[in-house]
């Protein structure tokens, strides 16, 4: 099975609109995902129906090993995204 990308679903896209064409389709893509990063950047939940909930998480901060050094280091507390499935979607993947 082959892995699904921006481009597949690019492909994808165009096949089942056939008024576009793959160039198009893969504006449209990238248009979404920028959506998404651009929303969870200014700090909002996107939740899209039926699929799942993206939103940014903050990890605190804590002491880790410098591996080379073994000495103790402060990591500093940063934010990262996170994304929780539907409850449709996991019962689909299932």
């Amino acid at each position: 099975m082959e892995a699904v990308n921006k481009k597949v679903i690019s492909e994808t896209i165009a096949e089942v609109h056939h008024g576009l064409t793959k160039k198009e389709a893969a504006e449209i893509v990238d248009l979404v995902f920028k959506t998404i990063a651009d929303g969870l950047k200014d700090g909002s939940k996107v939740d899209i129906s039926g699929f799942g909930k993206f939103e940014v998480k903050t990890r605190a901060a804590r002491t880790g090993i410098n591996p080379q050094t073994k000495e103790a280091i402060q990591i500093p507390s940063s934010k990262v995204p996170g994304f929780k499935a539907s409850k449709s979607l996991k019962d689909y993947v299932r």
